[in-house]
């Protein structure tokens, strides 16, 4: 068995950043820009009103009048100069009459016709927006990152209508062994509904992958290779169960005679014992358990990681966090343990069922408590790391 740092390594040894394609700004949320965008405009790009009420030209001095000359709004400015002594109405947003020295707000204001006077107690602010304020030409948003709701407003204001991302992973995920049927059908006595996959396919998508959902391969090493030749195209090849040591754990055995290079298996760890990496083919290759909590698990652990890399956001394990123990723990044993656990204001609270079987508790769970090889029995308060889920 290797530690969990060591199968990341191999994994992420694995993989390379993908290539780019250039989308229309619309599609961009949750991709990952490749490359820097540039603003192609000042933004604002004139000095404009950052409230409703009059751009004078001289002193804003209580008691102070000046005479309305026009009005400038949103998309209409004035066209003209203002002289000393005199104002435009103005609107927010809209672009500073030239002459103007600041922009007196309207409660601050009494007007009687097209002349105003200002009132005894004047708001300090100049309340105008410079040009270039928020960005000049030429600034850029740097990548890579993921394109959060705010960046792709930020985009659209550089009037960007196109962003260079990086090509979404295309995954296969193969699901296997004869106990298995998908949802909605109705199971032998002896078979379960393929939870796992679907799972797996929620948390590649979450994470900007395209993954694939391939018919569930049965124990016999023909359906499984069928399996495997649908799979021929994909960048990662995810297979679910089989990649035991059982009679009918086929899975090893079937991908190495289609030259499947194997870099590890086994892994120290709760749940997950059972992982396989390597390569097949152009694909790299992850086989998880076939446990459902062990599956899932694993796909944070080492598939999130592995999709992060591909998409060009650097080889970085999962992140993790501390949070303080809501109750005691006890002490953990020779393997790396990922705790299915809740996390309030009070604390972190470990399950009391940690079985690799039970969906339930980790449909519950917000995050995995993270316990080191060996480590020793916990008390309320003490920290743990934790993976939030």
């Amino acid at each position: 068995m290797i530690s969990v740092t060591e199968a990341l390594a191999h994994l992420f040894d694995l993989v390379t950043p993908l290539g780019t394609e250039d989308i229309p700004l619309i599609e961009a949320p949750g991709r990952v820009l490749a490359e820097p965008a540039a603003a192609r405009r000042d933004q604002p790009p004139f000095s404009a009103s950052a409230m409703d009420g009059y751009a004078v030209n001289g002193a804003a001095t209580p008691g102070a009048s000046f005479d309305v000359i026009g009005e400038s709004a949103a998309g209409h400015g004035f066209d003209g100069d203002l002289k000393p002594g005199q104002c435009t109405r103005i609107f927010t947003g809209a672009p500073l009459p030239e002459g103007a020295t600041r922009v007196v707000i309207q409660e601050d204001v009494i007007r009687d016709g097209d002349r105003i006077t200002l009132g005894d107690k004047l708001d300090p602010g100049t309340h105008i927006r410079p040009a270039g304020g928020d960005f000049r030409t030429g600034d850029t948003l740097d990548a890579p990152r993921r394109l959060s709701p705010e960046d792709v407003a930020l985009l659209a204001s550089m009037n960007i209508p196109r962003v260079t991302v990086t090509r979404k992973p295309s995954v296969a995920l193969i699901a296997t062994g004869d106990e298995l049927v998908m949802p909605g059908e109705d199971p032998g006595p002896d078979q379960i509904i393929a939870s796992n996959s679907f799972g797996l396919h929620a948390l590649l998508t979450a994470l900007g992958a395209a993954p694939r959902l391939l018919p569930i391969a049965m124990d016999r090493p023909q359906s499984l290779r069928t399996t495997f030749d649908l799979a021929a195209d994909a960048d990662l090849l995810v297979t679910i169960g089989g990649a035991s040591v059982g009679d009918h754990d086929i899975v090893a055995t079937v991908a190495e005679a289609l030259g499947m290079e194997r870099r590890f298996y086994k892994v120290a760890m709760r749940p997950g014992k059972p992982l396989m990496g390597g390569r097949l083919g152009q694909a790299a290759m992850i086989g998880l358990p076939g446990n459902p909590v062990s599956a899932m698990v694993c796909g944070h652990v080492f598939v999130a990681p592995v999709i992060r890399k591909m998409l060009g956001l650097g080889a970085r394990p999962t992140a993790r966090r501390t949070a303080p123990l809501a109750a005691p723990a006890p002490a953990n044993g020779p393997r790396e343990h990922y705790m299915r656990a809740r996390l309030t204001p009070e604390g972190v609270t470990i399950a009391d069922r940690q079985d690799s079987s039970l969906l339930s508790v980790l449909s519950a769970a917000n995050c995995l408590v993270v316990r080191p090889p060996n480590d020793p029995a916990r008390e309320a308060g003490e920290t743990v790391e934790i993976i939030d889920l």
